[in-house]
C-alpha cells in the first residue's frame, strides 16, 4: 500500500468553489479529483501539486506538457520540480510533500498500459524533488480512465491493468463534494485548444488571400480602433462573423499594442459573451502561414474567459499562446496573475478606470475648439491649406504625422512584423489599459483566499513600483518571473 492511504490531503479548489476545502483520502480520490483541481482533463501532461504545512493543504499546482522524447524526461523533471518549489516559496515556503500525476492516453486499443513506459519519468521526478528536499507523497499514472500508483510495491495490491478512475456512473464522495462546490471540468485540454484551430477549406483560401493583402498594406491606429469598435458592436448585436477583408484588417490591427489593449476593455458583464465570440472568430481566421496573427485575439479570449469565471479555458488558452509566441508579454502577465492567485476583479478595477479616462479624453478631443480661419484673398486659412481645412489648437493636425508614419503596427514580442508597419524606434504613446499584477516584494504577502493587494502595471510595459528604488530593485520580477516556465511548462 502507499503512504497516501494513511492521512488525508486538504484541497482548496479556488474561488469558484468559495474556497471550501475538499478532503482527499487516497489515490482513488486523487485520480478522480484531478480534472476538478485543474478545471479540465489534462492529457499528455505532468501535474505536480505541492502540499503545505502540517495539515498537508494544497499549495502550488504545476501542469507541464509531457515531453515528446524520453531523452528530455530528466530535464523536464528538474524544471517541473524547480518551478513548483519557486511558486510555493512565493506563497510562504517550499512544499512539505508533493503529489504527482503523469497523464497519457493510449495511442491504439492494443497498446500496453502507459504506466509501463512512463515509470522512468516518474523516477526522474521523484529524484528531482528529493534533491530539493521534497518527498513525493503519491505518484500516479492516469490513462484511459484508469490509474496506477508508481509507489505501490505491495504484492497483489494493485491490478496490473489499473484501477477505474470512477467505479460507477455516480461520482465518488470527494468528486461529489467538488461538484456541490460548483466545480465542473470543461473537457480535455486538447478539446479546448482544438476548438480554436484555424478554419479549413474552402474558406481558408479566401481568408489567406485577405491576410496577404492586409499585411502588405497598413492599418493605422485610428483605423484599427474604428474597426474594433464596429466589429464589437456587431457581435454585441448578435453578429457571428465578419467578411474576410475586415477580419484580416482587424487581425493586423490587433498586432498594435494599444489597439489590442482597447480590446481588453470589453470586459463589462454584458460585453463578455460577445467579446469571447469575437476573439474566437478572429483567432480561427489566422490561417497558415499566419498563425501568429491569432496570438492577440487568443490572449484577449483568455482575459475575457478569466473575467467570466472560466479559469480553465483561460489557463489552457494562455498556455497555447505561449507555445505559439514564447515571450508574448501580455500573456505572461496574465498567466502570472492567475498563478499568483490574483482575482480578476482587481485588474478589472484598473481597466475600467483607464477606459473611462480614455472615453473622457476622446470626448474632449471630439469637441476641442479650433482656431478661426484667417483667409487670405483666394486662399483658405493662413497656413495656405485648401479652404475648409481647419487646424487644431497648438498646430497639431488630427491624426498627427507620427501616427500616420507608424501605420498602427507595433507588434509585441513573438509576432511577425507587418510590411509597412511602425519603425523600430517609434515611441509608444503613454496610454492604454492598466493591469494590476502582484509583485513579489512590492505588496504584502498573499493569503490563501486568492485575493491579493494590487498595483498597477501597464499592459505591454513595465510599470513603476512604489518608488524609484523599488522599481530599480524589482525590474526583472515586475516584468515576469520564472522564464523557465515557457515552452509548455506553466503553472497550472
Amino acid at each position: 500500500m502507499n503512504a497516501m492511504n494513511n492521512e488525508p490531503v486538504i484541497l482548496s479548489l479556488g474561488p469558484a468553489s468559495g474556497h471550501r476545502p475538499v478532503v482527499m483520502r487516497g489515490p482513488a480520490d486523487m485520480a478522480e479529483l484531478l480534472p476538478y483541481l485543474l478545471g479540465f482533463h489534462p492529457d499528455d501532461s505532468i501535474v505536480a501539486v505541492g502540499l503545505q504545512g502540517p495539515d498537508l493543504h494544497q499549495g502550488g499546482v504545476i501542469r507541464a506538457d509531457l515531453p515528446d522524447s524520453p531523452a528530455q524526461w530528466s530535464a523536464a523533471a528538474d524544471e517541473t520540480a524547480a518551478l513548483l518549489v519557486a511558486l510555493s516559496e512565493r506563497h510562504g515556503g517550499p512544499p512539505v510533500q508533493v503529489l504527482l500525476y503523469l497523464c497519457q492516453d493510449s495511442t491504439s486499443p492494443h497498446a500496453p498500459p502507459a504506466a509501463e513506459g512512463l515509470r522512468p519519468l516518474a523516477d526522474d521526478l521523484r529524484a528531482a524533488f528529493a534533491r530539493r528536499g521534497v518527498a513525493v507523497k503519491e505518484s500516479l499514472c492516469v490513462s484511459d480512465g484508469r490509474w496506477w500508483s508508481f509507489l505501490c510495491r505491495g504484492e497483489g495490491c494493485c491490478d496490473p491493468a489499473g484501477t477505474p478512475v470512477r467505479s460507477g456512473p455516480a461520482p465518488g464522495p470527494a468528486a461529489a463534494a467538488a461538484t456541490v462546490a460548483g466545480l465542473v471540468p470543461r473537457g480535455s485540454r486538447k478539446a479546448i485548444v482544438g476548438a480554436l484551430a484555424p478554419i479549413g477549406p474552402p474558406e481558408a483560401e479566401a481568408q489567406r488571400a485577405a491576410l496577404e493583402r492586409a499585411l502588405a498594406g497598413t492599418v493605422s491606429r485610428e483605423q484599427g480602433a474604428a474597426l474594433l469598435d464596429q466589429a464589437f458592436a456587431e457581435f454585441a448585436a448578435g453578429g457571428r462573423e465578419l467578411d474576410e477583408e475586415r477580419a484580416a484588417r482587424l487581425l493586423v490591427a490587433l498586432r498594435d499594442r494599444l489597439t489590442r489593449d482597447r480590446g481588453v476593455e470589453y470586459a463589462r458583464p454584458a460585453e463578455l459573451a460577445p467579446a469571447e465570440r469575437l476573439w474566437r472568430f478572429l483567432a480561427r481566421r489566422a490561417v497558415p502561414p499566419y498563425e501568429d496573427c491569432a496570438v492577440p485575439p487568443l490572449t484577449l479570449l483568455a482575459w475575457a474567459s478569466w473575467v467570466a469565471g472560466d479559469t480553465a479555458t483561460a489557463r489552457v488558452v494562455l498556455g497555447h499562446v505561449l507555445r505559439l509566441a514564447p515571450g508574448y508579454l501580455l500573456a505572461e502577465l496574465l498567466y502570472e496573475s492567475l498563478n499568483d492567485g490574483l482575482a480578476p476583479q482587481a485588474l478589472m478595477t484598473a481597466v475600467e478606470a483607464q477606459r473611462r479616462r480614455r472615453e473622457a479624453r476622446e470626448g474632449r478631443e471630439a469637441v476641442a475648439p479650433v482656431d478661426p480661419p484667417e483667409e487670405a484673398p483666394g486662399q483658405g486659412p493662413a497656413t495656405g491649406a485648401p479652404a475648409g481645412r481647419r487646424r487644431r489648437r497648438g498646430g497639431r493636425r488630427k491624426g498627427g504625422a507620427r501616427l500616420a508614419a507608424a501605420g498602427g503596427n507595433a507588434p509585441e514580442g513573438g509576432t511577425r512584423p507587418a510590411p509597412g508597419g511602425a519603425s523600430a524606434g517609434e515611441p509608444e504613446p503613454e496610454s492604454g489599459p492598466v493591469a494590476v499584477l502582484p509583485p513579489p516584494r512590492c505588496a504584502p504577502e498573499a493569503d490563501r483566499s486568492g485575493e491579493r493587494p494590487a498595483r498597477g502595471v501597464r499592459l505591454g510595459r513595465q510599470s513603476a513600483c512604489a518608488s524609484a528604488e523599488a522599481r530599480r530593485a524589482e525590474a526583472d520580477q515586475c516584468r515576469g518571473t520564472r522564464r523557465a516556465g515557457r515552452g509548455g511548462r506553466h503553472a497550472r
